[in-house]
């Protein structure tokens, strides 16, 4: 979740952006070799050429699905995969929480998915060309990484942001494998204006489920080992830590309401308070960001949002 200026990671999607049913096709790889990804047979395994073999391996890592072993080169499910794709869970994304999740995993991989969490955490305009993202994203790099990572790399890094992010526009020369949006693209935290202009802008994003805005929340008590958070620290990002305002492009009345709203659900657990004239949230006990997710995944009956 934190910026480390040591490492970032750029380019290793191979350009492709993160598709409909690469996480199942690459949980049910590793669930039958381990060594899936790192197999002279990959490609077979997987059902796809050399290049999406490495694609799927970089977002199932960079969304933190699974973690890889150094030693034997395997990879295996994380913590937060087995609670929401196993058993009752959304292996193949029919709940919108669940893409949302995704969006929050990469957007706080500071080391692992470095263009996605600088887009959404540190790039401020609201109405831009590809230009603007390629320019902020190398500006960024010059000065947070002090090397030079090749100009070509990141403007595929800033293509692929917009392109994964926002629905595709009908285009007869574009190819149907290409014209294929990304999950992600569901979410609306990117519009298109036009041919060549995008805007991603703060809303209510009254869709935003309760408990990705709990899971979020609660890894940010975890991560920073506090029990208590300004809302201001809530709607903007720092190098330190990521906000769900600008990760989920929230107003801050948006956000507001949202935290209202949990500390009803949650109230023997939160609680929002002004103190010094300062909108702070408290944790009163403790609040584990997996249980809440146990919540929505675990039961049969889970209503698809």
């Amino acid at each position: 979740m934190q910026l480390d200026s040591k490492s970032g990671a750029f380019g290793r999607h191979e350009s492709f952006p993160l598709r409909f049913g690469w996480i199942t096709k690459g949980l049910e790889a590793i669930a039958e070799y381990p060594d899936a990804f790192s197999r002279e047979d990959a490609t077979v395994i997987l059902g796809v050429g050399k290049n999406m073999v490495a694609s799927i391996k970089y977002w199932l890592l960079a969304a933190q699905i699974v973690q890889l072993d150094r030693g034997t080169k395997t990879l295996a499910p994380s913590s937060f995969a087995k609670v929401v794709f196993d058993d009752h869970g959304d292996l193949y994304l029919e709940d919108e929480a669940t893409i949302w999740l995704l969006h929050w995993l990469l957007a706080t991989n500071a080391i692992q998915a470095t263009s996605i969490y600088w887009f959404f955490n540190h790039f401020h305009k609201r109405s831009f060309d590809s230009a603007d993202v390629v320019t902020g994203l190398t500006d960024f790099v010059k000065h947070e990484f002090g090397s030079n990572v090749s100009q070509t790399t990141l403007k595929r890094d800033a293509q692929l942001v917009l392109r994964m992010y926002s629905k595709t526009s009908s285009n007869p020369r574009v190819s149907m494998e290409d014209s294929m949006d990304s999950p992600l693209a569901l979410l609306n935290l990117l519009e298109r204006n036009d041919s060549k202009s995008w805007q991603s802008s703060p809303l209510d994003r009254s869709e935003l489920p309760l408990e990705v805005l709990a899971f979020a929340i609660a890894q940010l008590f975890e991560h920073g080992q506090i029990n208590q958070l300004a809302v201001t620290d809530l709607l903007y990002s720092d190098k330190v830590h990521c906000a769900p305002g600008a990760v989920f492009r929230l107003t801050e009345e948006g956000l507001v309401e949202k935290l209202e709203e949990l500390c009803t659900v949650y109230s023997k657990t939160l609680q929002l308070d002004r103190t010094a004239g300062v909108f702070q949230l408290y944790k009163l006990e403790s609040l584990d960001p997996l249980d809440i997710l146990r919540s929505r995944y675990t039961s049969v009956e889970r209503k698809v949002a």
